[in-house]
């Protein structure tokens, strides 16, 4: 019996701390968001890192995939769903 991965969404993804991508979950059939996330790179395999927060109610998160910065809100980085084994500080 194989056991479901664990998964941990980008936006819960401590400061300074990469992790690798499972996938990106649209919230509906036709996501704009989620498709664009996937253009942009954010797709299974890729390392991510989480860089800063921002002042208030910590939004924007900033990260880092690859040599690119983003800036995402909260509920764009929800849809990222991470490898939680694969966590390095």
């Amino acid at each position: 019996m194989t056991q479901a991965p664990i998964l941990l969404s980008l936006r819960d993804l401590p400061l300074r701390v990469s992790a690798c991508i499972a996938a990106v979950v649209p919230r509906s059939a036709d996501d704009p968001i989620a498709q664009r996330l996937e253009e942009l790179g954010f797709v299974p395999g890729e390392r991510v890192r989480v860089v800063a927060h921002g002042p208030l109610g910590a939004e924007p998160i900033a990260v880092q995939l690859g040599f690119t910065r983003f800036a995402l809100r909260r509920a764009e980085a929800e849809r990222v769903m991470l490898n939680a084994p694969s966590v390095q500080p």
